[in-house]
């Protein structure tokens, strides 16, 4: 304990900044690399699983890493689990990963792997889309149950997507004649032969529709590409509505009562006053608050690890989560903006918008990144509409509350200290950057750090 705060060191120099929480716990897994999304699953016999999609980092980062932590403060790294073959499929990677009805889920993206893909691409084979395994029968070992290719070899295949259990799984996937990515609907009710069941585009993005138009869907995300209406996602389901973070279209509500034929019901865009040019996904996510007609939305941020010296040249806008009112599907209203995250004392910067950039930038592209997910068929997850978790890059683990909706307080923060390696291979310094957070229904919030392992915290305050 140091000014009435409590620290977690790395070592001389590098600690923590924490309020209104306690560390319980940091597991650094098998030390081979980081994770990227999270999913918790908890087996019959009471075990909480931790399983982590690694995205890509080097020769031994894809993969799913699996932990119990049924004791949060006492972790135990289980395995690595790699569920195709690097060498065959040199470019595929893991990037997220979703649990429900005792299956598990993941998505697969191409041309972001550890191989380096050189020559004639058509020789080079990749996966991209989703797998199915069950977790019932051995949690441990999953078996294979399915695979559902999007159809666009080289591309980014699947990048977040929605399970909350039965037969339908909702994408934001890539599709031959769009561009970007679009909502896809997989029926899964035969896992070993999953079949699309409708979809959903924004009209710009249908090429064909277009004369001479022609789409590379290898091609890199630029700022350009950013700014343009793909879905991001996932496509939040609650009911017959789906939420959808839309990227330079902003949130759109979609009726889904039909899964076959999707319907645009209202939209509402934050650019240009919100969404930085060298942010990530413009409107990122879509997060519908249980049992209330609220949507958190959320305009991601950057890891300044991305962003090189002398690249800020101008003011970016402003990325932030936004509250929305549903309550009339047909027209979303923002009614908030979350607070800016709290800096600690004696933090290293005057704020997170120039910490880790070069001396002399303009204030970089900073923002949220994931939030914590509540889902219906999830018991083991905390279901609460009230708070709101969010994993804010550079700024750390931030808990919300937003009981009211119109007046959003800060309630506690954790960043880590920086990571002493580097699993992922972002240029830059190395700054712990939180990615993704899971709370459970006994209240123990689990964080991953990018390049690091994952902590597992508490709140030291009352709700």
């Amino acid at each position: 304990m140091s000014n009435g705060k409590y620290f977690y060191s790395k070592g001389e120099g590098n600690d923590g900044y924490i309020k209104n929480l306690e560390v319980l716990s940091f597991c650094e897994m098998d030390g081979t690399c980081g994770m990227f999304q999270m999913a918790l699953y908890r087996t019959e016999a009471g075990r909480y699983l931790l399983y982590g999609a690694c995205f890509a980092a080097g020769p031994n980062g894809v993969g799913v890493m699996i932990s119990d932590v049924t004791d949060p403060r006492n972790p135990v790294f289980i395995k690595k689990f790699l569920p195709f073959d690097i060498d065959e499929y040199p470019t595929t990677s893991i990037p997220k990963i979703q649990i429900a009805d005792d299956k598990m889920i993941f998505a697969l993206t191409s041309g972001g792997g550890p191989g380096v893909l050189v020559g004639d691409r058509a020789k080079v084979k990749s996966l991209q889309g989703i797998m199915i395994y069950d977790l019932k029968e051995d949690p441990e070992n999953p078996k294979v149950l399915g695979y559902w290719d999007c159809g666009v070899p080289h591309s980014m295949g699947v990048h977040r997507f929605m399970y909350n259990g039965g037969d339908f799984v909702h994408l934001s996937a890539e599709c031959d004649e769009f561009e970007g990515l679009i909502y896809r609907i997989i029926n899964i009710s035969d896992p070993t032969n999953p079949v699309e069941e409708g979809r959903w585009w924004a009209p710009h993005q249908y090429v064909d529709g277009y004369p001479g138009r022609t789409v590379d869907h290898s091609a890199p995300h630029n700022p350009d590409f950013m700014d343009k209406g793909w879905l991001h996602g996932p496509p939040f389901v609650v009911g017959d509505k789906a939420y959808c973070g839309y990227c330079g279209d902003g949130l759109y509500v979609l009726d889904v009562s039909n899964f076959k034929r999707p319907k645009a019901l209202g939209q509402l865009k934050f650019m240009p006053a919100f969404s930085s040019r060298l942010a990530g996904a413009r409107t990122h996510t879509a997060l519908p608050l249980p049992g209330r007609d609220l949507v958190v939305v959320t305009n991601e941020g950057e890891r300044y690890g991305f962003i090189k010296g002398g690249v800020v040249t101008q003011a970016q806008a402003m990325n932030n989560l936004i509250m929305v009112d549903v309550s009339d599907p047909t027209h979303p209203v923002m009614i908030a903006q979350f607070p800016y995250p709290e800096v600690p004392e004696d933090f290293p910067a005057p704020n997170f918008n120039v910490y880790g950039l070069a001396e002399g930038s303009k204030g970089g592209p900073f923002g949220p990144h994931n939030v914590h997910e509540p889902m219906s068929n999830k018991p083991w997850l905390e279901q609460r509409g009230d708070v709101v978790y969010d994993c804010y890059f550079q700024a750390g683990l931030r808990i919300y509350d937003v009981s009211d909706p119109f007046y959003i307080k800060e309630k506690a923060y954790f960043i880590p200290p920086n990571p002493t390696k580097k699993f992922f291979p972002f240029p830059g310094p190395m700054m712990a950057y939180t990615e993704d957070v899971v709370v459970d229904d006994r209240g123990n919030i689990i964080i991953d750090a990018n390049s690091d392992g994952f902590y597992i915290l508490r709140k030291t305050y009352e709700d």
